[in-house]
């Protein structure tokens, strides 16, 4: 595999090479960046119970309601 090495800007979150530069489409291209440091991801984790015992706490009751049910 050849590498060649291009500079290019950022403009509106796109990556702009010179207008020289040519190349195929669907071209892989690796961009590496220096001197910046990456913005961190966020992780939400699932809930964890501290004590399994505790599970019992959350166990849920389904109430079915009855067909004539109305709302007042």
């Amino acid at each position: 595999m050849t590498v060649q090495t291009f500079e290019a800007v950022i403009e509106n979150g796109q990556v702009k090479l010179p207008a020289t530069v040519r190349l195929p489409e669907k071209a892989r291209v690796y961009v590496i960046v220096p001197g910046v440091e990456a913005q961190p991801r966020f992780y939400v984790a699932s809930p964890r119970l501290a004590r399994k015992e505790q599970a019992a706490d959350f166990t849920k009751e389904v109430i079915e309601e009855l067909p004539d049910a109305e709302l007042r």
